[in-house]
């Protein structure tokens, strides 16, 4: 029996405030559809060239209040970086905090607008310890 991976879906609470942190990352939107009977946007976004690896975000028009919160848990997204500390300086200077820095060169942990852990990992071998990253805090949960 086969087996697809299709994509991966966070619900969220501000759709531009999700998609400007999501295109900050590098995504890029692929495919939008709005249901006025569902009263539902869903927006998917993917690394550029690869529209096979998208996130889906799940816009409820209404809110989400008073839904069950445990069925939505998960782990983390992850993606490759080419220059974590490029990607991390980037995302510092728009204002994202990074909770756990990459003091190894290969390693760091972003949280969405809603929350959502990102995994940023070094494609290829670690690069080289650096300041300021190096002897950088963590922040928060991560």
């Amino acid at each position: 029996m086969k087996l697809r991976y299709l994509h991966t879906m966070v619900r969220v609470k501000d759709l531009e405030k999700s998609m400007a942190f999501y295109e900050l990352l590098g995504l890029k939107k692929t495919r939008h559809y709005d249901s006025a009977e569902g009263r539902f946007t869903l927006i998917f976004l993917a690394p550029e060239g690869q529209d096979e690896c998208p996130i889906e975000l799940t816009y409820n028009w209404d809110g989400d209040d008073g839904l069950p919160s445990d069925s939505r848990h998960f782990g983390h997204l992850a993606y490759g970086v080419e220059d974590i500390y490029a990607m991390c300086q980037h995302l510092m200077d728009n204002g994202v905090t990074i909770n756990r820095p990459p003091r190894d060169g290969r390693m760091a942990f972003v949280r969405s607008p809603d929350n959502i852990s990102i995994e940023l990992l070094q494609i290829g071998e670690a690069l080289p310890k650096a300041e300021p990253w190096a002897s950088m805090p963590s922040v928060g949960h991560w």
